[in-house]
């Protein structure tokens, strides 16, 4: 299989393995689960699927020179995600923290075709399945991980996701950059995405309507809790077949791509905040961007402070209805 990234390349995957857990059936599913949460229709920006960021932290991690078990992790550590991503942490109320699929992962996992192809391979599926026991591929906020990375990258301007990609190297199973330069450079547009998309008002307050639409959805019994391990179009062509005036008033709502005409809630809401404080070689040593940048510092705090406060949600609003502020 040949695979081309626009970040990063150019790959050939010959590893009979790799191959046949791509083409399997958990892999595969998600070419259709939205990785921004809701699908592009009901957003305000053009999205990528979850398939495609699982390919490229497999990719990435053969870049930086992990094993293949490493490699097999990545390319899984999605697998049990739901429909739209994490938005069911919106829907099951754990939005803040956004933790659904991690406490999932394993049971689906192991119950998975995946778990036989591992098997057939002689690999251990139950090591495989945590994370944890891959440095590169998952590590605490505010290191590095190449999970971390690249739903980042994807969504920078391309030249600079490319000159980022220049810069990462592996110091003691941990991702480091070559300069500080290009720490730099990640880490501050890693907080822009930050600031103005993963945790600004358009994608909460679309996180909070969507969500109420799938709740309702739930309350009527047009779909049911195990629908989400189906695929998007599955539950998209439910509701939006649906008759509930709720439900149609605030899909209209969500086509447009600002909200920002919507009268503002009384109530805060916050999504999980995300940064990185990367580390960087420099003479020899290696140096975390925050301890010789007090102006980096400075805005992780600013921009935390910002995330606790929460957001006052766009109101979608019809014949005086308005469940956010009651």
């Amino acid at each position: 299989m040949i695979i081309q990234d626009r970040i990063y390349g150019t790959y050939k995957i010959t590893s009979p393995v790799i191959l046949e857990l791509i083409h399997s059936k958990p892999v595969q599913r998600l070419r259709k689960i939205s990785q921004m949460g809701p699908p592009d229709k009901y957003y305000h920006l053009k999205g990528y699927r979850r398939y495609e960021h699982s390919i490229g932290v497999m990719l990435l991690l053969k870049h930086l020179g992990a094993d293949k078990e490493e490699q097999i992790a990545g390319l899984l550590h999605d697998i049990s995600h739901t429909t739209f991503s994490h938005l069911i942490d919106w829907v099951v109320g754990t939005g803040q923290t956004e933790e659904f699929q991690d406490n999932q992962h394993e049971k689906y996992f192991l119950n998975s075709d995946v778990k036989n192809i591992l098997v057939k391979y002689n690999y251990n599926p139950k090591r495989i399945c945590n994370n944890k026991n891959f440095s590169l591929l998952e590590r605490e906020i505010p290191d590095l991980c190449v999970d971390r990375i690249d739903y980042a990258i994807r969504e920078f301007p391309l030249l600079i996701a490319k000159k980022c990609f220049s810069g990462f190297a592996t110091y003691k199973k941990r991702i480091v950059f070559n300069n500080r330069k290009l720490s730099y450079l990640f880490a501050t547009n890693f907080l822009i995405r930050q600031l103005t998309h993963w945790g600004g008002f358009e994608a909460v307050t679309r996180y909070i309507h969507f969500a109420k639409v799938l709740n309702i959805a739930l309350e009527q019994k047009l779909i049911n809790i195990n629908d989400f391990m189906e695929n998007e179009e599955f539950i998209i062509e439910k509701i939006e077949s649906s008759s509930n005036k709720e439900i149609k008033n605030i899909l209209f709502t969500l086509k447009r791509k600002s909200l920002r005409f919507l009268p503002k809630s009384r109530k805060k809401y916050r999504k999980k905040f995300r940064f990185v404080d990367p580390e960087f070689i420099e003479n020899g040593k290696v140096i975390r961007l925050s301890q010789v940048d007090q102006k980096f510092k400075d805005q992780i705090e600013k921009a935390r402070k910002q995330n606790e406060k929460g957001i006052s949600v766009g109101l979608i609003v019809k014949k005086n209805f308005n469940y956010l502020n009651n």
